[in-house]
């Protein structure tokens, strides 16, 4: 069956050598004594002993990774079992006239699927047969070739063209994706070819790579313009780099800081408790902003892979310390073979001001009670992103004033009306939304002792001409467990602009003073304004709980502080009663 494009080169492909490389994935850091690495071999020798019920989401990866670390020839029977029939499902989709699994929601699972494809094609070749490495070789190029020529993609001679989405950015999660499966093929593979007679590991270093490497150059400071939700997802891209500098001695994480800034990024970005982070963007996963394996896992290879030893020390601490002490699941039981290092400190500073995502954090000290601060002004480019320009964030011990989407079924209500922001509204009542491809600027003013801040955001892009809001500039001042924030905007043809605040339990209301849980808000501009709560749960089907105080009458103007009691332990250590 030929399913090769160009298919010139079914033959070479098939008698193809490895000359370059080998899937090098440098295993010399594992504690074969520790009790990560016996939860590990527990999980692959379970599937071991059955093979046609595995463990969930056990990858064939899984049992190739501990065939490394032991020699055991019936690891490799395990990841050759798993690879063989997940080419012989494609073959099947592909002969009944469709496309395989590989191709589902715009190939997003390639980079997994021919990861463990090619690792096992590698380091498991004593145990493959020659049938099996041309099926595999064939179906594995088939797919590399129709990711990065989506027009003229095709399986089994039939057209399957696709949109291509995202092979050209490199700030988007699917992009890392169809990375792995090149990555993994080329090393594996070295006669693959991506693009017209360019090899794969031509087109790496002649595109891909430099395009990634360009991308993040650009991205100051650390973490995703796709939000916290889908940033995660540089677990992949971090492990990437691992594997790469490990099988060809290129360390792209070298060509930029980002990874090492990511390490200060997703410190910054956990709330005081250590056990949720700043909710920016989807959050398709998880609506409530949990740590969880993924954190772990990113922070993990960004230790590993990191050259700056205060960074590493920060991330250590992170590690220590955060709610997630080990992988939860036990598909994810592989990453915590990495050490996560001893002792640490956390960063030095209080306050982080991330310039490539736009994301400004503050805090009153690294201890648990300490209050907390995330503020949006940057670029809104990506799908997954939030129309949060200008949204703060609180919290205290819990979420003081978070936006609605964490309380959201669906996780991706992307709209202002669940930011805290100045909700602009035409004559009509419709919402003046905010604009993607667009960047909102944020300068620090001033900074000062317990993580005090100041700064002002022009959101003024984020709606531009037209949009009936001319301008709106938002300044904030946090310090001592209280923020306060004073807008100026302007508007035109009968469109009005609302001061809001959504808050997790319901408010209460006494003249210009606002109390939602442990938080209280002064109203201070305007003198005499209009207070409405909104309850999310009756409005709209997709949230089980939340509240908006909904703040108008402002004439181009408002000025609210928002404050929280410092706890008992502080005013005692304080002298006060």
């Amino acid at each position: 069956m030929k399913y090769l494009a160009p298919f010139a080169f079914v033959a070479m492909l098939a008698g193809a050598s490895n000359a370059f490389a080998e899937v090098t994935i440098d295993l010399s850091y594992v504690d074969t004594n520790s009790s990560e690495y016996s939860r590990f071999k527990n999980f692959v020798d379970y599937a071991v002993l059955h093979p046609d019920n595995p463990g969930y989401l056990f990858a064939a990866a899984d049992a190739a990774y501990m065939f490394k670390l032991t020699n055991q020839a019936q690891y490799c029977s395990l990841a050759v079992q798993l690879v063989d029939a997940q080419v012989t499902t494609a073959e099947q989709a592909i002969s009944g006239g469709g496309a395989p699994p590989v191709a589902g929601d715009s190939y997003l699972q390639s980079g997994p699927m021919i990861s463990d494809l090619a690792i096992t094609y590698d380091w498991c070749a004593a145990q493959t047969t020659s049938s099996q490495r041309t099926r595999w070789s064939a179906y594995a190029q088939q797919t590399v070739w129709n990711i990065w020529n989506y027009q003229s993609a095709t399986w089994g001679g039939r057209p399957y063209p696709w949109t291509g989405w995202s092979t050209d950015n490199p700030g988007d999660n699917y992009y890392y994706s169809f990375l792995a499966a090149t990555m993994y093929w080329a090393l594996a593979d070295d006669a693959s070819i991506c693009s017209g007679n360019t090899t794969c590991r031509d087109f790496l270093a002649a595109q891909s790579i430099p395009d990634l490497e360009t991308y993040f150059s650009n991205l100051p400071d650390g973490g995703s313009r796709e939000g916290t939700g889908y940033g995660v997802s540089h677990k992949n891209l971090f492990l990437l780099y691992r594997m790469w500098r490990d099988s060809t001695q290129q360390n792209i994480a070298d060509e930029n800081s980002h990874l090492t800034d990511s390490i200060l990024y997703w410190t910054h970005a956990t709330v005081p408790t250590l056990d949720q982070f700043a909710p920016f963007g989807d959050q398709s996963r998880s609506s409530q902003p949990i740590l969880y394996d993924y954190h772990r896992h990113l922070m993990l290879e960004a230790h590993r892979m990191t050259d700056d030893p205060s960074a590493a020390s920060v991330a250590t601490w992170w590690l220590d310390h955060i709610s997630v002490p080990q992988m939860t699941s036990s598909f994810n039981y592989r990453y915590d073979l990495l050490p996560a290092g001893a002792a640490g400190a956390p960063p030095a500073d209080l306050y982080y001001h991330a310039l490539g995502t736009g994301h400004l954090f503050a805090r009153t000290g690294w201890d648990t009670g300490a209050m907390w601060l995330a503020f949006a002004a940057g670029p809104y480019v990506e799908s997954h992103a939030h129309q949060d320009q200008g949204s703060f964030t609180l919290y205290q011990n819990t979420w003081l004033a978070v936006t609605e989407n964490i309380w959201s079924h669906s996780g991706i209500q992307q709209g202002t009306d669940v930011a805290n922001v100045v909700r602009f509204n035409k004559a009509d009542g419709s919402i003046i939304p905010q604009r993607t491809n667009t960047t909102s600027t944020l300068a620090i003013t001033s900074t000062g002792s317990g993580g005090a801040v100041e700064a002002t955001a022009d959101l003024t892009p984020a709606y531009g001409s037209g949009s009936n809001v001319s301008s709106w500039t938002r300044d904030i001042n946090f310090a001592n467990r209280s923020l306060t924030v004073h807008d100026h905007y302007s508007v035109s043809n009968g469109a009005t602009g609302t001061f809001q605040i959504n808050v997790p339990t319901q408010p209460t209301v006494s003249g210009n003073t606002i109390t939602a849980g442990g938080m209280t808000v002064q109203v201070l501009t305007p003198s005499n304004p209009t207070i409405t709560l909104v309850n999310w749960s009756q409005a709209n089907s997709d949230y089980n709980s939340g509240w908006r105080i909904d703040i108008g009458g402002g004439a181009g103007e408002y000025l609210v502080q928002l404050s929280a009691a410092a706890p008992p332990e502080e005013v005692f250590a304080n002298g006060f009663d």
